[in-house]
């Protein structure tokens, strides 16, 4: 079956090119060209995956990401301005999945959606790190990987493909002290260079989502210079 991307974007030149390399791949490619008609395209007609500019009139990809992620954890990619960091952070605090800056290679960006794309698949498959029943229950936590559900206490928490992927590999080996590095191949994968500043900013937006659910959670601890690891409740 053939994968649905949306592309949001205002330069229409970068829409077309995109949309080309993307179709011969053998995509499926719907185009918006600012925000608000985005945000009622996708509600009403859900893709696999989306890749959306920062800078759009009408609704900005920040506002467009937060109202999608409200709704959906279909993976999403940030395109942002090269000397743009703090819109990078902004938005993988807000739930993007990945980042790509401008001007970017389309050879990359393919392979990023592909890995994407291939974790989201893998994150709802019975795992073989996992139970046989493709649960992981730790105290509190239980994640079903056929489901792509997180349960803390029993509530349900919307977790996108990164954020699923990071709380599976913490909570996997509780104790265990996880760098950076372990948890963006856990995450993203060993082709895929990411900075380490974005595991710490998907670690910020797993402890809000927990906690506003239960203001006491710490399961999450950083070890400083070292990494993070899952302390079992």
């Amino acid at each position: 079956m053939k994968h649905t991307i949306a592309l949001v974007d205002d330069d229409r030149n970068i829409l077309e090119s995109v949309q080309m390399t993307l179709e011969q791949e053998g995509f499926l490619v719907r185009t918006y060209t600012d925000g608000e008609s985005a945000l009622q395209g996708l509600m009403a007609r859900p893709v696999d995956l989306a890749v959306l500019d920062i800078k759009m009139p009408r609704m900005d990809g920040m506002e467009l990401l937060q109202r999608l992620r409200a709704r959906s954890a279909m993976p999403v990619i940030f395109l942002t301005s090269k000397d743009d960091e703090l819109d990078e952070l902004m938005g993988l605090r807000l739930g993007a999945d990945d980042y790509i800056t401008k001007p970017f290679s389309q050879r990359l960006l393919l392979e990023r959606i592909r890995t994407l794309l291939r974790r989201n698949e893998a994150s709802r498959a019975e795992g073989s790190g996992a139970a046989p029943t493709g649960l992981i229950a730790r105290g509190n936590l239980t994640l079903d990987e056929t489901k792509h559900q997180c349960l803390w206490k029993g509530q349900d928490i919307q977790l996108t493909v990164t954020e699923f992927l990071l709380v599976k590999a913490l909570a996997a080996r509780p104790g265990m002290v996880k760098s950076r590095d372990q948890l963006i191949d856990a995450a993203y994968g060993e082709s895929v260079y990411v900075d380490d500043r974005t595991i710490d900013s998907h670690i910020k937006r797993l402890r809000r989502k927990f906690r506003a659910l239960d203001e006491e959670f710490d399961q999450i601890e950083t070890l400083y210079g070292i990494g993070y690891r899952y302390k079992e409740a």
